[in-house]
């Protein structure tokens, strides 16, 4: 299994490839496409993400110790940065995810190109994330 730190290498060199944001933000939406569907029945007021402008559902289950990490968003981009973030943190050890530096975020320049309100959307997922695995840990 990869590394949190080798999965944001990956994304950081996918966009490297594209120079143009609306080329990444097409990127972003395909990557939320390809996001598997979240069982209807984990849709649920629970595991809706407070501090999102679009509604984001992320589904968190402990599997042999690792934090398995399912999601699902009404808004195509939004939808595309929790697939990123469900790619790199999922299926890690609580520990693995507290301890690591999100770096890629900043890498791809992905914060300075989101509006304010996605903007804090994106710390809302990463901060739910992080919450969940202390909780496991």
């Amino acid at each position: 299994m990869k590394t949190i730190d080798e999965l944001q290498n990956e994304i950081i060199e996918e966009f490297e490839l594209i120079d143009d944001w609306m080329d990444r933000y097409a990127l972003i939406i395909d990557m939320g496409n390809e996001l598997p569907a979240l069982d209807e029945q984990h849709k649920t007021a629970d595991n809706l993400i407070d501090g999102c402008q679009s509604r984001v559902w992320l589904h968190a289950e402990m599997r042999d110790g690792l934090l398995h990490l399912e999601a699902d968003s009404d808004a195509l981009i939004v939808k595309g940065i929790v697939a990123m973030l469900v790619r790199v943190l999922g299926d890690h050890t609580p520990k693995e995810i507290l301890d690591c530096d999100l770096h890629f975020i900043q890498a791809i320049g992905l914060q300075e190109h989101l509006s304010p309100t996605r903007s804090n959307g994106l710390v809302a997922m990463v901060k739910r994330i992080r919450t969940i695995a202390l909780q496991n840990s």
